[in-house]
């Protein structure tokens, strides 16, 4: 269960703080290689009142090719691209939750650690290279499964689209990259089954039983700001899941309607290619 942990943690730092900076120069390395590290404060799942901090180091990457790229919080082979639309695929992950740690889920069964992948589609809707911001928009949808390490259980799908602004130098002078993203998020019924049903046999009078549907699953505000000095990337984020209006907030397993998450890393960027590519690419 350690090492699912630590895998589910690394997507998620990578997710929202080895985030590339936006640049408003046409020609990039071709790839980069680094390390780095950062801690994670996050909920043990959407709408609980346990919050947890975790320390990892993680990988930082870059691979600006034409059709292969590592870059923007993803691994993705494009299978199409032109001037405003991307085709490619995103990923995700929930930690595992051993609910004896959690008064909510008591004597429920633990938690697995989930996995999220599926395609993605980015429009970009705005882009100043002479104002170095940009606007886009995402519409990743995602086959989420839990694992136990030995089996692999398939639990439901997302929809989350989300409107994203980046600004470069927002600040004049001082290179500091801002970036926001919000948008809603949509789930079946097997996906918020897995996290806020409560079968009769695990109800009580201060848990009573309770069945998850499918449909709206919250709203999420992201905002982080992130700065390059040198060999060095610094990068800090929070994050709030709005649950108000959710199909599964009167589930007793939900705590309260505002989860936070936020975060900070370090990374240094030990090696990057001599050869020089033009970067059209959006993102």
């Amino acid at each position: 269960m350690m090492v699912a942990r630590r895998i589910v943690l690394l997507m998620v730092l990578v997710a929202f703080l080895a985030w590339p900076l936006a640049s408003s120069a046409a020609e990039r390395p071709l790839w980069e290689l680094g390390i780095g590290g950062g801690f994670l404060m996050m909920p043990d799942y959407r709408g609980s009142d346990k919050t947890r901090l975790y320390v990892l180091p993680f990988p930082y990457a870059i691979y600006r090719g034409g059709v292969f790229r590592v870059e923007d919080k993803r691994i993705a082979a494009r299978i199409f691209a032109t001037d405003r639309v991307t085709l490619d695929a995103s990923g995700y992950g929930a930690v595992p939750v051993r609910s004896d740690d959690n008064d909510a889920r008591s004597g429920m069964p633990d938690l697995d650690p989930t996995f999220e992948f599926g395609p993605a589609l980015r429009i970009k809707v705005l882009d100043s290279q002479e104002n170095k911001y940009r606007v886009t928009v995402a519409l990743p949808v995602r086959a989420v499964f839990s694992t136990d390490f030995h089996t692999v259980r398939y639990e439901g799908f997302v929809f989350a689209p989300r409107l994203n602004f980046e600004k470069g130098d927002v600040i004049p002078g001082t290179g500091l990259y801002l970036g926001v993203s919000a948008g809603p998020m949509f789930a079946d019924r097997g996906y918020h089954e897995y996290f806020y049903t409560v079968d009769p046999v695990y109800a009580m009078p201060s848990r009573p039983a309770y069945a998850a549907g499918g449909g709206y699953s919250g709203s999420t505000l992201t905002v982080g700001l992130g700065k390059r000095y040198k060999q060095f990337i610094f990068n800090a984020f929070v994050s709030a899941d709005f649950l108000q209006g959710a199909v599964f907030e009167p589930s007793p397993l939900v705590k309260t309607d505002t989860s936070w998450m936020g975060g900070f890393s370090i990374t240094w960027v030990f090696l990057q290619s001599k050869t020089m590519v033009e970067d059209k690419s959006p993102y």
